[in-house]
């Protein structure tokens, strides 16, 4: 995959929606969040996924993480991306976030009975980045690191690893399986 002009919109676009626009930090420390979906374009580019799915994931979390002042909509993707773009970032985002964190996730869990494999590979890279980086902060700061989150640890841990359980049954041949069962295995591990 060579880096491409839709590529490139896609990180403008991403970095102002987290960055430009509201300074949006990883929880419970001082990283630019954008690390994070430019971390999951990385691992769809490594696993051979097409330029829409890499481009849907930079973006994925635009939607979902926009302030009012400058929401992004499915309607604003399309036009700069493409329909399958802004469905892929659609699929995995969550929609409703006027319900409590245990009814939001039960939701975005439900939602992978449905995926398309290229919404898989989306869910997946995001699923990998997001523990990774979980488990690498619980083991600089312990426990205390959760204090930063919604749920509590043990509900958090559970709902990556139902997640995660739920993909790898749903597509086995998934380029990214043995990423997501060493990611498992990671959870288990705190």
């Amino acid at each position: 995959m060579i880096y491409t002009e839709k590529i490139q919109r896609a990180i403008r676009f991403s970095l102002k929606t987290h960055e430009v626009y509201q300074k949006q930090k990883r929880k419970g420390k001082d990283i630019p969040y954008i690390m994070h979906p430019l971390t999951v374009g990385l691992i769809l580019a490594r696993a051979g996924a097409s330029e829409d799915v890499i481009a849907a994931g930079i973006l994925h979390d635009t939607i979902e993480d926009s302030i009012a002042e400058k929401k992004v909509t499915r309607e604003m993707i399309a036009e700069r991306f493409g329909d399958q773009v802004a469905d892929l970032v659609v699929s995995v985002s969550e929609m409703r976030k006027d319900l409590s964190w245990e009814e939001r996730k039960q939701e975005a869990f439900e939602h992978i009975a449905t995926f398309s494999h290229d919404s898989l590979l989306v869910k997946s890279a995001d699923l990998i980045s997001n523990v990774t980086e979980i488990v690498d902060d619980y083991e600089r700061g312990g426990k205390a690191y959760f204090a930063a989150f919604n749920a509590p640890i043990d509900k958090l841990l559970g709902h990556y690893l139902r997640s995660i359980t739920s993909i790898i049954d749903r597509w086995p041949a998934n380029p990214l399986t043995e990423d997501l069962q060493k990611a498992a295995r990671m959870l288990q591990s705190i």
